[in-house]
């Protein structure tokens, strides 16, 4: 049942995934010390706010336009390049906060900057996992690189949060510069990795368009993008935990326990998903096993939902009361980090292993504009459905048309039901029956 460790066999998955253990640390706290610092400088949310607009626009263009470049030059070369401008980046937000510059615009545009490299450096990283690994091995890899991700994600920020009254924010960039080298090692150490096969013209907007293009022709790899789309999109309720977190759990304004429990909850169960993921490696029916894997988090944002309800008409003010709905708010939360983290695996595996090596750079590309895009389209559409219906029927809505879209997709599409791997592992196929 413990994760399956067999890709660490491969001296270069384990330098990377080691190093990978390091640098999501320093990634972290970054990733707070930049609206945390704005809001420091500025006072307002509506400065913080714009962190979403100067992340989100780069990573969608550099994430399609990082996919093509992945799938023209040496992968390893655009790693190197890539993992060198996040570390530049990283020392020039350490600069600015060693030398107390003061601007909130240098902060944004440097947030951008960092956003483009890594856009570029995560779809390339990903696609060069078949070329170290067989294919049996991916869901292994998959669930082994988020399960640290993951686990940075819960400690970084507790970590941020702890040490910037004592530290201030030079400290915070300073780290993440120094422990991305350890990324920028595991790097140096890879082999040459040119794409398999010819690919023609160059990597501009026509090459996107080719990628995209191979995608319709492809209904497998099609759906695994449209049930992601459909599972974050309608049941990602974290746009709700500031209201849920002080209207039903009775925390402070400003944030509290209920509040930190509530954004943990699903990233620590991605976690205990990813330390309990030996299971992954043994099933060929990867497609089956993404279906199941949504219906669990359907149900479990449903259960979550109801959580909300109950609490908000069976705890009549009483804290105590409210703090037992919270621990099973949040156990819903956390079976559905489980589920999403294992549902990720899967079809992840599938990425890369089904698509050809010409065109894999393009697909992870996609998938990263997926994986960004969905939850912050969620956060719009549940925001402006908790205004008019209240956050518990939002949430229990969201979890239900999960559900029930799922299924939908997967009558539709049966041949991503039928996709299996073959028992040797090596090339997966759409099987007919």
């Amino acid at each position: 049942m413990l994760a399956d460790t067999r890709p660490l066999q491969n001296p270069h998955f384990r330098r990377l995934w080691s190093a990978n253990i390091i640098t999501v640390i320093g990634a972290q706290l970054s990733v707070v010390a930049v609206p945390a610092q704005i809001y420091a400088e500025t006072g307002s949310s509506a400065y913080v706010g714009l962190t979403g607009v100067f992340g989100l626009v780069p990573l969608v263009v550099f994430g399609l336009w990082g996919g093509a470049l992945a799938d023209h030059f040496d992968r390893r070369t655009l790693l190197l390049v890539t993992t060198t401008g996040l570390i530049g980046t990283a020392t020039l937000f350490w600069a600015q906060a060693a030398f107390d510059v003061g601007d909130v615009w240098l902060l944004l545009v440097l947030f951008a900057v960092q956003q483009a490299f890594f856009a570029v450096n995560q779809p390339t990283r990903t696609a060069i996992l078949p070329r170290l690994l067989d294919d049996e091995l991916l869901p292994a890899a998959n669930s082994l690189n988020m399960t640290v991700m993951q686990a940075g994600a819960i400690g970084g920020p507790l970590l941020a949060g702890v040490l910037i009254p004592f530290t201030g924010f030079a400290w915070l960039y300073g780290i993440d510069a120094v422990f991305l080298l350890a990324t920028l090692w595991a790097v140096v150490r890879l082999p040459a990795l040119p794409v398999l096969g010819a690919v023609g013209g160059t990597p501009g907007l026509r090459s996107v368009v080719e990628g995209i293009a191979y995608l319709r022709t492809q209904p497998v790899l099609m759906m695994s993008f449209v049930v992601d789309i459909i599972a974050m999109l309608f049941g990602m309720p974290r746009a709700l935990f500031p209201e849920i977190a002080h209207t039903t759990f009775l925390g402070p304004e400003e944030g509290g326990l209920a509040f930190a429990l509530l954004f943990a909850g699903i990233p620590a169960g991605a976690v205990i998903g990813g330390v309990f993921s030996g299971w992954v490696s043994r099933v060929r029916r990867q497609g089956l096993a993404v279906i199941w894997c949504i219906v669990v988090w359907g149900v479990a944002m449903t259960g979550f939902g109801l959580t909300v309800l109950g609490a908000d008409h069976l705890a009549g003010g009483d804290v105590g009361a409210a703090h037992w709905w919270l621990a099973a708010a949040v156990l819903m939360l956390v079976v559905g980090g489980a589920a999403d983290m294992a549902s990720a695996a899967f079809r992840s595996s599938m990425l890369l292993a089904a698509a050809d090596d010409q065109v894999r750079g393009r697909l992870q590309g996609i998938f990263i504009v997926v994986v960004a895009g969905g939850p912050r389209l969620a956060d719009v559409a549940h925001g402006a459905t908790a205004a008019m219906v209240g956050t518990a029927v939002a949430a229990t809505g969201g979890g239900v048309l999960v559900v029930v879209l799922t299924v939908v997709a997967a009558l539709a599409v049966p041949s991503f039901v039928r996709y299996r791997v073959t028992a040797a592992g090596r090339r997966p196929h759409a099987s007919a029956g």
